[in-house]
């Protein structure tokens, strides 16, 4: 026994191993003492040959789901090994081999799965600068590939896993030893297995024919190590893929991880829960595969006008149609999660329970048809042609399922009486025999006088007489005595016997006969997986959209025009999750407006406290709603699409990577520089603030000239900061212009009023900010004393700044200096395009012979 354990976890060095003995998962070796440090387990021992003791803890099979999902949430991986044989039929040791493995991105028990959100699996490939990506959600189908093979390259995989935020990784060698791998493994807490490269060649994509390529690509690539990784840790690869292409990254938004944190899309920065982020405050989905879909519309905003329109044109739809919008919300409430289901379908792992989940999801697809129906709206009305009611399937489920089976598939009582003759027959047999069995007890009882005696059942002696000691000398000379207890005696007759056998041969032979025709009805079920999935999907829009507008009308949001030009028009807008906590009515609206001439960046000033963060990232949100396809929070909105959505707003130390916070704040900023387009929505709050006043006002001030340049980033900009300096901008600079949020005093106490109006702000209220908070008294009176002298000693000094000479006025580049007196110089252009933070120590010493060279060569 012990050589088959040694053989399982050989062949999977990497797994826990839980090895089936009698009513027990045993582990051994290293494996039982880290068990028994992760689950608190007892730590015992078992003989292993050469008088040697393993090390050994144990759980019960009955509770082993919930010991397993503990390992796999702290990133172990679990192999479960069962007897795969009859011990009756056995030749020497039962057969036992592995039968499952559960890791953290393969996960299907439904109660371990967060409902709201996709579980995925990622596939990494990486070729020199170059990826393939691939994940996949097993637990519902979904597959996504892409390579990244463009531009920077590393930043753009670490926003797609930020997007996907995979619960476990595969990758080659080459990724493992990056940078990138050691740095991601550092923030998040990811899974990681490295994956032999044959797994990544080109006759490992040949193998899947649903790849859809005959050439050899990185998304392939790792598309096919991830459908090798499945075959082997679910023995069989879901029914439900078919033709798997990839997507190209500009489909989309983009919103890096910096972006998706700071806007809190899907949740809060302070403590990373759900309630208080966007997703919460605009959810009304009322099934979890809504849920999941309206989250993934959220975080890959679309960029095609047309399709936003589509999805703005149902909602509308919806939306004029009150009394029909609440009966489909009706119907879709607390309709079973068919998305999950179907997966579980796809890998043959459904029981009986869940086909009774099916049908009643099955129930409600005709009456959701009839009232789609009624709505005219060509989106809508395709939708209703995807769904399908699938009478047949449902006929038999209906006909072959009983109303609560057991969740086990191999104990019985499946199947409905009348489904099938032969079943019945058993059935009638175990029936009646059990009724005989109890018509034998009360006999007994008389004909013996013993008011006690029993008859009872268990596996090991079958059906026996239990008769108390005190009444032993009552009993019959044709009772068999088969075992003695501390307080009875147990016997059988011949009579007893005979219809043992009948019974249990016929409980073997119904238990035998319904799990045969489960699997059968299970097969047909799996007939139908397009069907259903489709259904899934369609279900799922259908619930957002129609939560879309709920929301719209609960909260009085407004149609936003979406166009190609570059104007961000909104008139008296809001933050959708600031409003839904102060309550509806309680928000200060506000005006926005961006264009690309006089109106590009907006300079924001205004107190501490006052609101300036709130209102940038709502003319975001706003953005990002809009290319959902959602109403938004506002009275009137006009959308410029924007292709990406950058935030660069607040810092903290990253300690593990060793830099300050001003560290974190630039290289933020140079991302920003770097990648940034015409077409982009940028939001800057207070740049520059951790260095010194000069040094940061030096660099605010030149960043915002490197945004408005047309020869440079030209883009949208929402720009808070307490330099009052930078307002001088909006004089000199065509693009830039001032605002701020107001305030007052009133008994010399400041009132935020929370209102954007034009022009700079005349002051900070940073010492009145500061007694708000509660600061001593002691300390805010000396402060002002400070400030008055401070006043005092610069009255009627205001810093200058010459325009620098650049091609439209503007200044020398910020990352760039040496451009300003050599633009053609190729050794600079190639130094302006290399990438610090991903560079390896022997790349860069490539690049650098060959910058050598070429600067040698010019002399």
């Amino acid at each position: 026994m012990m050589q088959q354990y040694v053989a399982e976890k050989k062949k999977r060095p990497d797994c826990l191993i839980f090895f089936r003995l009698g009513d027990f998962y045993e582990l051994f070796f290293d494996d039982a003492v880290l068990a028994s440090k992760e689950l608190e387990l007892a730590l015992t021992g078992r003989e292993c040959g050469l008088g040697e003791r393993a090390p050994m803890a144990g759980v019960p099979h009955h509770a082993a789901d919930n010991y397993i999902l503990r390992l796999v949430n702290r990133g172990y991986k679990v192999a479960i090994v069962e007897q795969v044989e009859d011990p009756q039929e056995a030749q020497g040791l039962v057969k036992r081999e592995v039968v499952k493995v559960i890791t953290p991105g393969t996960l299907t028990d439904q109660s371990a799965i967060d409902e709201q959100k996709y579980l995925f699996l990622a596939s990494i490939i990486q070729k020199g600068v170059y990826y393939g990506l691939a994940v996949c959600d097993i637990t519902s189908g979904l597959f996504e590939t892409t390579e990244i093979t463009y531009g920077a390259t590393t930043p753009k995989l670490i926003d797609e896993l930020s997007r996907f935020q995979p619960s476990e990784i595969i990758c080659n060698q080459e990724f493992a030893d990056s940078k990138t791998c050691h740095d991601l493994l550092q923030k998040e807490t990811i899974t990681l297995s490295v994956q032999p490269d044959i797994d990544f060649n080109q006759d490992s994509i040949a193998r899947f024919p649903m790849i859809d390529t005959t050439d050899y690509a990185l998304w392939a690539a790792a598309t096919a190590a991830l459908l090798n990784y499945i075959e082997s840790t679910q023995f069989t690869l879901p029914n439900d893929i078919k033709t798997i292409k990839p997507y190209q990254l500009d489909a989309f938004m983009i919103l890096d991880q910096n972006a998706r944190r700071n806007l809190e899309l899907t949740e809060t920065l302070r403590d990373r829960q759900r309630k208080g982020s966007l997703l919460w405050a605009i959810d009304r989905t009322k099934t979890s595969m809504g849920a999941r879909l309206l989250r993934y519309w959220l975080e890959q905003p679309l960029l095609d006008i047309k399709t936003i329109t589509h999805r703005q044109d149902a909602i509308s739809v919806l939306l004029d149609n009150f009394i029909l919008r609440q009966e489909l919300i009706a119907q879709l409430t607390g309709i079973y999660d068919l998305e999950r289901l179907s997966g579980r379908i796809a890998l043959g792992q459904i029981n009986a329970r869940d086909l009774v989940s099916l049908i009643s999801v099955l129930e409600k697809i005709k009456p959701i048809k009839n009232i789609l129906n009624n709505f005219d709206d060509p989106y809508i009305n395709s939708l209703n042609v995807q769904l399908q009611d699938l009478p047949d399937l449902m006929d038999l489920l209906k006909s072959a399922i009983v109303d609560e089976p057991p969740i086990t598939i191999k104990e019985g009582n499946l199947i409905r009486t009348g489904f099938n003759s032969e079943i019945d027959d058993y059935r009638d047999a175990t029936q009646n025999g059990k009724q005989w069995i109890l018509d034998l007890e009360t006999q007994e009882r008389e004909r013996t006088g013993i008011k006690s005696l029993k008859i009872g059942y268990n596996r090991v002696f079958g059906y026996y007489i239990d008769i108390r000691k005190t009444n032993l000398d009552a009993v019959p000379q044709e009772y068999i005595r088969r075992q003695t207890l501390t307080n009875s005696e147990r016997y059988i007759t011949e009579e007893l016997k005979n219809m043992e056998d009948k019974i249990l041969g016929a409980e073997q032979k119904l238990i035998s006969l319904e799990y045969e025709l489960f699997l059968e009805i299970r097969n047909k079920t799996i007939s139908y997986l397009p069907q259903l999935k489709a259904n899934a999907d369609v279900l799922s829009q259908i619930d957002v959209l129609s939560g879309l507008a709920e929301l719209a009308e609960k909260n009085d949001y407004c149609r936003p025009l979406l166009t190609e030009d570059l104007k961000i028009e909104i008139s008296n807008g809001r933050h959708p999750v600031v409003e839904q906590t102060l309550g509806y009515g309680q928000f200060v609206p506000n005006d926005s407006y961006l264009d690309h001439h006089d109106n590009k960046v907006m300079i924001l000033t205004g107190p501490n406290m006052s609101g300036k963060s709130t209102f940038m990232r709502q003319v975001a949100l706003i953005v990002l709603l809009a290319q959902i396809g959602s109403y938004v929070p506002a009275d009137s909105a006009k959308i410029g699409i924007a292709d990406r959505i950058f935030t660069r707003v607040g810092a903290a130390d990253d300690l593990a990577g060793g830099q300050s916070t001003f560290m974190v704040e630039m290289n933020e900023v140079s991302q920003i520089m770097r990648n940034a387009t015409t077409r982009s929505l940028l939001i800057l709050d207070e740049i520059g603030r951790g260095t010194s006043t000069y040094d940061g006002l030096s660099i605010a001030w030149s960043v915002i000239e490197h945004i408005v340049d047309p020869h440079y980033i030209n883009a949208r900009t929402l720009f808070a900061t307490h330099y009052h300096e930078l307002t001088d901008l909006a004089e000199s600079t065509q693009g830039v212009f001032n605002c701020h949020i107001s305030a007052t005093e009133q008994d010399g106490k400041i009132v935020f009023l929370h209102r954007i109006e034009e022009g700079c702000a005349g002051q900070s209220y940073g010492i009145e900010v500061a007694e708000l908070a509660g600061v001593p008294d002691s300390v805010v009176s000396r402060a002002r004393e400070i400030l008055f002298q401070l006043e005092r000693d610069n009255q009627g000094r205001r810093l200058t700044v010459k325009k620098s000479a650049r091609p439209f006025d503007g200044q020398v580049d910020l990352f760039s200096a040496a451009q300003s007196f050599n633009q053609t110089n190729k050794v600079i252009e190639k130094l302006k395009n290399i990438d610090m933070d991903y560079i390896s120590p022997v790349d860069a010493r490539k690049i650098l012979e060959e910058l050598i060279a070429e600067a040698k060569g010019k002399v």
